[in-house]
Protein backbone atom coordinates (compact mmCIF):
# COMPACT_ATOMS: atom_id res chain seq x y z
CA UNK A 1 0.00 0.00 0.00
CA UNK A 2 1.53 3.44 -0.94
CA UNK A 3 1.73 6.03 1.83
CA UNK A 4 -0.53 8.05 -0.15
CA UNK A 5 -3.63 5.67 0.06
CA UNK A 6 -2.90 5.82 3.87
CA UNK A 7 -3.76 9.15 3.98
CA UNK A 8 -6.71 8.20 2.22
CA UNK A 9 -8.10 5.95 5.15
CA UNK A 10 -7.82 8.78 8.13
CA UNK A 11 -11.06 9.71 9.50
CA UNK A 12 -10.88 13.50 8.57
CA UNK A 13 -13.31 16.20 9.48
CA UNK A 14 -13.59 19.72 9.02
CA UNK A 15 -14.45 22.15 12.73
CA UNK A 16 -15.74 25.47 11.19
CA UNK A 17 -16.55 28.53 12.81
CA UNK A 18 -15.59 32.23 13.22
CA UNK A 19 -13.37 31.56 16.28
CA UNK A 20 -13.40 35.47 16.83
CA UNK A 21 -11.86 35.11 19.06
CA UNK A 22 -10.81 31.56 19.72
CA UNK A 23 -11.59 30.69 23.28
CA UNK A 24 -10.54 27.73 25.51
CA UNK A 25 -14.04 25.97 24.45
CA UNK A 26 -13.14 25.78 21.03
CA UNK A 27 -9.86 24.22 21.71
CA UNK A 28 -11.15 21.94 24.51
CA UNK A 29 -13.66 20.74 21.37
CA UNK A 30 -10.97 20.28 18.81
CA UNK A 31 -9.17 18.40 21.33
CA UNK A 32 -12.11 16.30 22.48
CA UNK A 33 -12.59 15.47 18.61
CA UNK A 34 -8.96 14.32 17.83
CA UNK A 35 -10.32 11.32 20.07
CA UNK A 36 -12.19 10.43 17.10
CA UNK A 37 -11.11 11.21 14.01
CA UNK A 38 -7.58 11.14 13.12
CA UNK A 39 -7.29 14.68 11.46
CA UNK A 40 -9.12 17.86 12.09
CA UNK A 41 -9.02 20.96 9.71
CA UNK A 42 -9.93 24.02 12.05
CA UNK A 43 -11.89 26.25 9.22
CA UNK A 44 -11.92 29.99 10.02
CA UNK A 45 -14.59 31.65 8.32
CA UNK A 46 -16.61 34.79 8.60
CA UNK A 47 -19.85 34.90 10.04
CA UNK A 48 -21.27 37.82 7.38
CA UNK A 49 -24.07 39.41 10.38
CA UNK A 50 -21.20 39.88 12.45
CA UNK A 51 -18.35 43.01 12.34
CA UNK A 52 -14.68 40.45 12.99
CA UNK A 53 -13.10 41.49 15.79
CA UNK A 54 -9.98 40.61 14.25
CA UNK A 55 -8.94 39.99 10.66
CA UNK A 56 -9.19 36.63 9.04
CA UNK A 57 -5.26 36.54 8.66
CA UNK A 58 -4.99 37.03 12.78
CA UNK A 59 -7.30 34.44 13.57
CA UNK A 60 -5.50 32.30 11.18
CA UNK A 61 -2.16 32.91 12.84
CA UNK A 62 -3.60 32.98 16.62
CA UNK A 63 -5.03 29.08 16.08
CA UNK A 64 -1.86 27.88 13.88
CA UNK A 65 0.30 29.16 16.87
CA UNK A 66 -1.87 27.27 19.39
CA UNK A 67 -1.98 23.99 17.22
CA UNK A 68 1.34 24.53 16.36
CA UNK A 69 2.68 20.94 17.90
CA UNK A 70 -0.29 19.34 16.77
CA UNK A 71 0.54 17.96 13.14
CA UNK A 72 -3.10 16.37 13.55
CA UNK A 73 -5.01 19.55 13.16
CA UNK A 74 -4.88 22.13 10.17
CA UNK A 75 -5.90 25.64 9.89
CA UNK A 76 -7.26 26.86 6.93
CA UNK A 77 -9.25 30.15 6.46
CA UNK A 78 -12.37 29.95 3.88
CA UNK A 79 -14.63 32.14 2.08
CA UNK A 80 -17.96 31.57 0.96
CA UNK A 81 -20.09 28.21 1.60
CA UNK A 82 -18.66 25.36 4.05
CA UNK A 83 -20.29 22.81 1.38
CA UNK A 84 -18.01 24.34 -0.93
CA UNK A 85 -15.05 24.08 1.10
CA UNK A 86 -15.68 20.76 2.31
CA UNK A 87 -15.89 19.80 -1.57
CA UNK A 88 -12.97 21.34 -2.23
CA UNK A 89 -11.07 19.43 0.46
CA UNK A 90 -13.01 15.74 -0.31
CA UNK A 91 -14.02 16.23 3.77
CA UNK A 92 -17.99 15.41 4.60
CA UNK A 93 -17.69 15.01 8.37
CA UNK A 94 -18.68 19.01 10.23
CA UNK A 95 -17.49 18.68 13.50
CA UNK A 96 -19.78 21.51 15.67
CA UNK A 97 -19.90 22.37 19.60
CA UNK A 98 -22.91 22.35 21.44
CA UNK A 99 -23.37 24.31 24.37
CA UNK A 100 -26.98 25.03 25.57
CA UNK A 101 -30.67 23.63 24.20
CA UNK A 102 -30.77 26.36 22.18
CA UNK A 103 -27.94 26.19 20.01
CA UNK A 104 -28.66 22.49 18.93
CA UNK A 105 -31.80 24.39 17.37
CA UNK A 106 -29.62 26.61 14.90
CA UNK A 107 -27.20 23.98 14.80
CA UNK A 108 -29.27 21.22 13.39
CA UNK A 109 -31.30 24.03 11.09
CA UNK A 110 -27.80 24.33 9.79
CA UNK A 111 -26.79 20.72 9.40
CA UNK A 112 -30.41 20.44 7.76
CA UNK A 113 -29.39 22.86 5.33
CA UNK A 114 -25.50 22.16 4.52
CA UNK A 115 -26.78 18.43 3.88
CA UNK A 116 -30.03 19.68 1.18
CA UNK A 117 -26.94 21.51 -0.61
CA UNK A 118 -24.36 18.52 -0.23
CA UNK A 119 -26.01 15.09 0.59
CA UNK A 120 -22.54 13.88 1.41
CA UNK A 121 -22.42 16.08 4.16
CA UNK A 122 -22.76 14.55 7.85
CA UNK A 123 -22.68 16.84 11.28
CA UNK A 124 -21.36 15.61 14.45
CA UNK A 125 -22.21 17.01 17.13
CA UNK A 126 -20.21 17.28 20.82
CA UNK A 127 -21.30 18.95 23.73
CA UNK A 128 -18.39 21.54 24.98
CA UNK A 129 -17.25 20.21 28.70
CA UNK A 130 -18.83 21.57 31.58
CA UNK A 131 -15.75 23.95 32.66
CA UNK A 132 -16.78 25.81 29.51
CA UNK A 133 -20.03 25.62 28.59
CA UNK A 134 -21.17 29.28 29.26
CA UNK A 135 -18.25 30.68 27.64
CA UNK A 136 -18.98 32.88 24.35
CA UNK A 137 -16.79 34.43 22.04
CA UNK A 138 -19.38 37.47 22.21
CA UNK A 139 -19.02 37.18 25.88
CA UNK A 140 -15.40 36.98 26.05
CA UNK A 141 -15.44 40.62 23.55
CA UNK A 142 -17.91 41.96 25.97
CA UNK A 143 -16.03 41.54 28.80
CA UNK A 144 -12.84 42.42 26.82
CA UNK A 145 -14.30 45.79 25.72
CA UNK A 146 -14.98 46.78 30.14
CA UNK A 147 -11.34 45.27 30.80
CA UNK A 148 -12.40 42.15 32.22
CA UNK A 149 -9.90 39.77 33.55
CA UNK A 150 -10.83 37.29 30.82
CA UNK A 151 -7.61 35.31 30.92
CA UNK A 152 -9.23 32.13 32.05
CA UNK A 153 -11.65 31.91 29.15
CA UNK A 154 -8.56 32.51 26.24
CA UNK A 155 -4.84 31.04 25.33
CA UNK A 156 -2.13 33.63 26.06
CA UNK A 157 -1.75 34.60 22.63
CA UNK A 158 -5.22 35.74 22.03
CA UNK A 159 -5.54 37.53 25.02
CA UNK A 160 -2.14 39.31 24.39
CA UNK A 161 -3.83 40.37 21.13
CA UNK A 162 -7.11 41.01 23.08
CA UNK A 163 -5.33 43.54 25.89
CA UNK A 164 -3.37 45.09 22.55
CA UNK A 165 -7.10 46.00 21.46
CA UNK A 166 -7.79 48.20 24.30
CA UNK A 167 -4.67 50.64 23.97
Amino acid sequence: MEKNDLKNDLKRAIYPGSFDPVTYGHIDIAQRSLKIFDEIVIAIGDNRNKKPLFTKERRLAQITEIFADNPAVRVMAFDGLLVDFARSLNIFTVIRGLRAVSDFDYEFQLSCFNRRLEPRLESFFMMTSEKYFYISSNMIRLANDMNGDISDFVPPNVLADLRAMRQ
